[in-house]
């Protein structure tokens, strides 16, 4: 893959995994809008890596507590903070793994990658957003997530399925529903992010992993470094923007795209 677009599509993956306005979408727009190839699954693997990576690094001190309460979860003693954690992660990834191996093993995953599909998430999910940042209620932190929280919010991921919706975007838009401020609503959407980042790249690694060769991992190795990287740097930005600021700049931005991908689709 030339090196432009192998630095082009981290930097996209990156900048847009933690951010409400859709990784895949604009990921699946590159080559629609500028005539590229498509970068393919051994390089969403890599990028998938690389936002992981920053998302366990960004929120450490949460990981290692929820990693330290999995046993405990495991054999349900939900007796600790990190226990609790654990298990609220696993109540909340389900829905999307379901759904998930059901649009994956049936074909309508790839029938969905569309630039009208797109247009519309990007512009109704984006509404639906600032309804739920404006009017949202604030009496909830994260000691407050508990199970039945976990479930609801994993419902609202799994809709991040649909490409243009975006799986922070919808998360945060779920917390804020529930009542979860700005700040620890974004938190519990990332840290909901790395296991449902884990099945998906473990799906997708295990389809091209017999297919790698050298320069293939050297460009996967480049991109996953590069999207890391760059996930990080969104994530710190936007984790103190939100102290200040609400989630209109990243609406209006989605209204916008959503428009123009319409007028682009119909037109």
């Amino acid at each position: 893959m030339p090196v432009f677009q192998l630095i082009l599509v981290a930097l996209i993956q990156g900048i847009t995994e933690f951010l409400p306005v859709s990784s895949s979408g604009h990921l699946i727009l590159l080559p629609q809008l500028t005539g590229m190839t498509d970068q393919g699954q051994a390089i969403d693997v890599a990028v998938h890596v690389g936002t992981l990576a920053a998302v366990v690094l960004y929120f450490w001190s949460d990981v290692r507590q929820g990693l330290a309460g999995l046993p405990r979860a495991l054999t349900g003693r939900l007796d600790t903070p990190g226990a609790r954690l654990a298990m609220g992660l696993i109540v909340a990834t389900i829905p999307t793994v379901i759904f998930g191996a059901f649009l994956h093993f049936t074909g309508l995953s790839d029938a969905l990658r569309s630039m009208a599909v797109i247009g519309w998430t990007m512009l109704g999910f984006g509404i639906v957003l600032y309804a739920a940042d404006q009017w949202g209620k604030t009496h909830k932190t994260m000691k407050d997530w508990g199970l039945r929280d976990a479930f609801i919010m994993g419902l609202w991921q799994m809709i991040a399925l649909i490409p243009g919706t975006s799986r922070s975007g919808i998360t945060i838009t779920g917390a804020r529903q529930l009542g979860y401020s700005r700040e620890d609503g974004a938190r519990v959407a990332m840290l909901m992010s790395i296991p449902t980042i884990m099945a998906s790249g473990l799906l997708l690694g295990t389809e091209v992993a017999l297919d790698a060769n050298t320069a293939l991992m050297r460009d996967m190795g480049i991109a996953a470094l590069l999207a890391m990287l760059s996930a990080l740097a969104a994530l710190t930005i936007m984790m103190r923007l939100l102290r200040s600021v609400s989630f209109t700049p990243y609406v209006i931005y989605r209204v916008l795209l959503g428009i123009v991908l319409l007028a682009i689709a119909y037109s």
